[in-house]
């Protein structure tokens, strides 16, 4: 029976994947903020491990809360770079809130409002698509429709951005926006979370 990892060739050799060299794995850290709630922190390992990451330790900071109210954990754990990136990605399309993916620290806020038809003009859609900008991060959404899917909605969202680059982060709302013929009000400053 071998040692070897799946995918890992038998004499040691790099793997060669369309004449490329793959890298070797290295460790990466995530931060994640969990709810306070049974399953949470077995639910945000599985796209770490369905992924390819080899988990090394885990931090789980149970005494110590985030601003609103959620825990904090962090997770090292060796991957190449590009499964790292679908790690970080698997982590976001399952509603983890990533605080910091390696040296990517979320650590500027903005929250801002979004007004028009968000539900005939798919939310889900308009979020993934503000989650498509790099510098970007929707930390937590609330959705406000008194009259119904068939009229005008709001939405609250609030938006962390990669130091120094809130301005990007915002002109990519403000895009998506446009596209979809939504009004944006924003940086709301002073608002509790």
């Amino acid at each position: 029976m071998s040692d070897r990892r799946d995918g890992e060739p038998e004499d040691g050799a790099p793997e060669v994947d369309g004449g490329h060299a793959a890298t070797t794995p290295s460790t990466h850290t995530v931060r994640l903020e969990l709810a306070d709630e049974p399953g949470q922190l077995l639910a945000a390992l599985h796209p770490i491990a369905d992924n390819g990451g080899n988990l090394l330790s885990i931090y789980h900071e149970r005494g110590n809360k985030t601003p609103r109210g959620r825990i904090p954990v962090e997770v090292d754990f060796e991957a190449t770079q590009d499964r790292f990136e679908e790690i970080v990605e698997a982590l976001r399309s399952e509603g983890v809130n990533v605080m910091q993916a390696g040296t990517e620290r979320y650590a500027e806020e903005v929250t801002l409002l979004l007004f028009g038809h968000l539900i005939d003009t798919d939310l889900s859609d308009t979020l993934s698509q503000i989650e498509g900008c790099e510098s970007a991060s929707v930390a937590d959404v609330s959705l406000a429709a008194p009259q119904g899917t068939e009229e005008s909605s709001s939405a609250r969202l609030r938006v962390e951005a990669r130091a120094g680059e809130t301005e990007t982060a915002l002109a990519a709302v403000r895009d998506v926006a446009g596209a979809k013929g939504l009004r944006v009000v924003e940086p709301l400053v002073g608002v509790e979370a």
